[in-house]
């Protein structure tokens, strides 16, 4: 009897069903924990309501935080309307229900929290620290962003320096993975920082009440912002109300009132209430109300509650499907078979076959086509960005640089200015082409327009960032010599001395 009542009083809530549901829905992408690589197909377009790490190995769909901050960054004159009509349509529907049920990060402080050890309970300074969200909101997510955009140098300043799911989720995530052993080579003092702001909030976190959602969390400032006007949530009725404030001193959140832009709607206060004055609705509809009024019409609801784990729990399990089965849901950067087989290698022999424009002896045939350095690069087209086409075999017998990059990729757009002098100083002996990531292509172009670069630049359309070993870390650098034999292959940032150190002996081969 007494394990009976252990059980009983350990199962959980509704709500941490929700939260646990919430994160494996968004995260459903399991394989990608197996193979160390980020997730790429369609739904990496749309935005998940709650705060998860679009670099998260599991990951199915994009952080809306982050959006919005890459969607600042690239805005140039015009207004991020899309992302900025997704915040709006969340924060009217749900605001920070999405806090209280939906979000990850949520759900892990509240695990933290419950750790065996002395807690520090809400007061004025924890209600004071609680407005610091909305100063990092207008800081680090809009000022920063938009400050950049005028140093044409895109910086998602929130995720790149502070987001603890961006270093956990995102980072540890992908670098815990062997398959990414030989990425830790690329972090350096950021990562350091931002692994230690981790460790503090995480820390926090165990002797605070959700340290990171009531006082820093910017995507929980922005959903707060519509407490007064968001459809699904806790509501009071004013006239069963006493104010005796005993939902306000039972709520962990800095609330001054229910439902105000603190409360995460977790619904703990409704049978607080001795009136029954406080329920969780959405719109007209009665979801969860005090224990007391709900007893009568508890064996419908159970049937309902049943109707909808049951429809919910086919959905994971078609997601879970969609997302792992070999044959399903081929990621966008997977690469087509052609990108992969070069056009000048004979199927039937496996020998490459020299192009008529190039001499006899461009081509080495013993040498294997493939990504490792001292392979033959495979050979591709993909389009120029103001028209045109590049092929790889075109440019046999001329070194070649390629440069995989993206718009939202601060090194890639730092380091392009390197690229464009290599080409500038040799030119005529270095062919440098620049291929954007096909992840997010928006205003590629407008962005292109405000810079004088002489080199070309092409989208990765054909999935040749796959076909070169590469996958959403960029930037990646790949230098071939004049046979079209990979010399240098290399996930991270190069410097202008680099390239020349690596091209310069080649252009002297005879």
């Amino acid at each position: 009897m007494r394990a009976l009542n252990w059980i009983k009083n350990h199962l959980p809530t509704q709500r941490r069903l929700i939260q646990v549901y919430a994160a494996l829905l968004y995260n459903a992408n399991l394989k990608g924990y197996i193979s160390g690589e980020i997730y790429t197909g369609s739904t990496k377009a749309v935005c998940v309501p709650g705060l998860n790490c679009y670099s998260c190995p599991g990951a199915v769909g994009a952080c809306p935080l982050g959006a919005l901050q890459n969607a600042l960054a690239s805005s140039g004159n015009r207004a991020p309307y899309y992302m900025l009509g997704i915040l709006l349509l969340l924060g009217l529907t749900l605001g920070r229900t999405i806090c209280g049920f939906l979000c990850p990060m949520g759900l892990l402080q509240e695990l933290l929290h419950k750790i065996p050890t002395p807690k520090l309970k809400k007061g004025r300074i924890t209600y004071v620290l609680s407005y610091l969200k909305y100063v990092i909101l207008v800081v680090f997510v809009v000022l920063i962003p938009l400050w950049y955009v005028s140093q044409r140098y895109p910086v998602p300043a929130f995720c790149k320096y502070i987001c603890p799911a961006g270093t956990f989720e995102g980072a540890i995530g992908l670098l815990s993975n062997p398959a990414n052993a030989g990425r830790f080579s690329m972090l350096g003092i950021l990562f350091t920082r931002k692994f230690i702001i981790m460790v503090l909030i995480f820390g926090a976190s165990v002797f605070v009440y959700r340290a990171f959602c009531r006082f820093l969390c910017p995507l929980g400032a922005i959903y707060g912002l519509f407490s007064k006007i968001n459809l699904v949530g806790v509501k009071v009725e004013e006239s069963k109300c006493t104010h005796c404030g005993l939902c306000v001193g039972h709520c962990k959140m800095d609330v001054r009132h229910v439902g105000d832009h603190e409360c995460i709607h977790c619904a703990g206060c409704v049978d607080v209430c001795p009136t029954a004055a406080i329920s969780f609705k959405a719109g007209s509809v009665t979801l969860c109300a005090h224990a007391k009024d709900e007893a009568p019409r508890q064996p419908r609801l159970n049937r309902k509650r049943c109707a909808a784990w049951c429809a919910a729990l086919l959905v994971l399990a078609a997601a879970l499907v969609y997302y792992n089965l070999p044959a399903a849901a081929t990621p966008a950067g997977d690469p087509p078979a052609e990108a992969i087989t070069p056009d000048h290698t004979e199927p039937e022999t496996g020998e490459p076959e020299t192009p008529a424009s190039t001499k006899e002896d461009a081509v080495l045939p013993e040498i294997a086509v493939g990504s490792e350095v001292g392979n033959l690069g495979p050979d591709f087209s993909v389009p120029l960005y103001g028209g045109g086409t590049f092929t790889l075999s075109d440019t046999l017998g001329t070194v070649t640089v390629i440069n995989f990059w993206a718009t939202w990729c601060t090194p890639c757009v730092a380091e392009l200015p390197h690229f464009d002098e290599l080409y500038r100083n040799y030119d005529g002996s270095v062919e440098v082409i620049a291929i954007h990531s096909d992840l997010i292509t928006d205003d590629v172009d407008a962005y292109l327009e405000n810079y004088d670069y002489s080199i070309r630049f092409a989208l990765d359309d054909s999935g040749v960032v796959a076909a070169y070993g590469g996958s959403t870390m960029l930037p990646q650098t790949i230098v071939l010599d004049k046979d079209g034999v990979i010399v240098y292959n290399t996930v991270g940032s190069v410097t202008y001395e680099q390239l020349e150190a690596l091209v310069a002996p080649l252009i002297a081969e005879e």
